[in-house]
């Protein structure tokens, strides 16, 4: 439920025991119909044999991607269309075309009568973001009830009526960090909502809800086997402690019904995976100028006027070292990249390998720069140019506005020019480190790079679609549809799908204990 692009789905799907599938998707349900396309390619791709698909899939993705020719894609391979089209539902819960009694009807379809099988999912989390409620309480102090009455607060609960309604063994829920600390009427959302997953019904189901990282207060929990006093706190997953090239943290809740008395595994912890080491293969590119802009001057040219600051007292020495050594490396003849480009010639690290290339399509799609402003150009420079300096100096940290010249402040009504440091949102410009996990992957990217800036000064850009998606950890045949803006949002929401195989291989273990038990 709530499938977005099917990180999840991709995760569980994927997971594999000697080249076993255990888990097999029998229905992603998504409102968002550029999210079902990518859902649906998806879906597709998993029924057909990569060599016999490889050729037609090529071939589309060096045309234009429109639903014309996907349907062209799909005409090749009947039954997997057929197949995929079941699967994917693009419904809104609790939409007027959507009532409870349609969806029960289609799911018990899809069960055909199983005993052991899992529903996994969350529901929008826009409304519990800690971003969300900090800016929708500065614009509307005094209308405090607009927030407390979104139905986004309340969208769980057409996940709880499924489970009260059909009794899975199991089941596995995200949302995001901001649940734990927002509240309605003076009372935490995540007590109420713990409160009613652990009795989702009035039928007397119950469920015991387990953490997947190992708490502080295992030993107090399972030994005696009070297993519904984790605190919400205990849920919370950081993604990079299991080696997601990202800092994302994430609540993610495992129901395990109360008949079933196995306890689950922990996630195992893994060694961090860096910006670095996932996106150095990828062609490189460079940016472009925005189409407001006076585009008379080349690329190059408007980075350049960077020089006039090299003299500039505010910038540090080993700033402006950097910055005098990459202004004379631009990747002025480097293209601006495209849909379906091949690989770089050079070798990839085993992670890329393993992780992103397999299936190997010969190329990345999805991998194409934004325009930018002249004047974000100089900013994006100055702050790739800034993260390398500091690395050398072993500070691993991005420049805050306080940081940046005055001159490359933006004139924005939110910035004190007298007063930097008080300013709200002092990372407005954010670069990607290169030896560190990224920086959550958040809907925002759409907006704006100014979060996302690329590690590279010479490519002089923020990160492309493909790019986020690498630190979403989807592999590079994993095709994203829709405008690039809705692609950047899909990659924005989703969960990493390298994180969701090992929640899979838990739950897989689990239901393998009790089956076999």
């Amino acid at each position: 439920m709530f499938a977005g692009p099917g990180g999840l789905g991709e995760g569980f799907s994927s997971f594999s025991v000697d080249r076993y599938h255990p888990f097999e998707l029998k229905m992603s349900v998504e409102k968002d119909p550029l999210a079902c396309r990518t859902l649906k390619l998806r879906s597709f791709f998993r029924k057909v044999h990569f060599d016999l698909l490889k050729p037609q899939l090529i071939k589309f993705l060096k045309s234009e991607r429109t639903v014309e020719n996907e349907e062209k894609l799909y005409s090749n391979f009947e039954l997997a269309r057929d197949l995929a089209k079941e699967e994917v539902l693009c419904r809104e819960l609790g939409g007027n075309d959507f009532p409870p009694d349609a969806i029960d009807k289609i799911i018990k379809n899809r069960l055909d009568g199983s005993k052991t099988w899992i529903l996994i999912g969350g529901p929008p989390c826009q409304a519990y973001s800690t971003v969300g409620r900090s800016r929708m309480s500065q614009v509307r102090r005094t209308k405090l009830s607009a927030f407390e009455s979104d139905k986004r607060h309340y969208l769980y609960q057409h996940y709880l009526r499924i489970i009260a309604s059909h009794e899975p063994p199991v089941f596995v829920m995200e949302n995001v960090k901001g649940l734990l600390s927002s509240s309605i009427k003076g009372k935490l959302i995540i007590e109420q909502i713990l409160k009613d997953l652990r009795s989702p019904g009035d039928n007397g189901l119950k469920y015991k809800l387990f953490p997947f990282v190992e708490p502080d207060s295992k030993k107090a929990f399972l030994l005696d086997g009070r297993y519904n006093n984790f605190k919400a706190a205990d849920f919370l997953i950081k993604a990079e402690n299991f080696g997601i090239p990202q800092m994302r943290h994430r609540l993610i809740i495992l129901g395990v019904r109360s008949d079933i008395s196995v306890k689950p595994n922990f996630l195992k912890e893994k060694k961090f995976k860096t910006v670095g080491e996932v996106l150095y293969d990828l062609p490189r590119i460079r940016s472009g100028i925005g189409h407001k802009w006076d585009r008379t001057k080349p690329w190059g040219q408007h980075i350049n006027e960077i020089k006039n600051l090299f003299n500039d007292e505010q910038i540090s020495e080993k700033i402006k070292y950097a910055m005098s050594n990459y202004i004379d490396q631009l990747g002025t003849d480097l293209p601006m990249g495209g849909e379906f480009i091949r690989y770089s010639p050079w070798r990839p690290k085993e992670i890329v390998k393993k992780w992103y290339r397999t299936p190997d399509l010969g190329g990345v799609t999805n991998h194409e720069a934004r325009y930018h402003m002249p004047e974000d150009l100089r900013r994006y420079f100055f702050a790739s140019c800034y993260g390398l300096a500091k690395e050398g100096e072993n500070i691993h940290e991005s420049p805050k506005l306080r940081h940046f010249p005055t001159a490359l402040l933006p004139n924005h009504k939110n910035i004190n020019h007298r007063k930097v440091n008080k300013t709200i949102f002092d990372d407005r410009f954010r670069v990607q480190l290169r030896s560190k996990p990224s920086t959550t992957i958040t809907s925002h990217i759409s907006k704006d790079g100014h979060y996302y800036i690329h590690p590279d000064p010479t490519q002089c850009r923020s990160l492309t679609v493909r790019e986020a998606a690498r630190l979403q950890t989807f592999p590079d045949s994993y095709i994203f549809l829709g405008s690039k803006t809705s692609q950047y949002s899909q990659v924005g929401n989703a969960v990493p799908p390298r994180l969701a195989i090992q929640l899979a291989e838990i739950v897989y273990d689990l239901i393998l204990k009790w089956r076999d038990g």
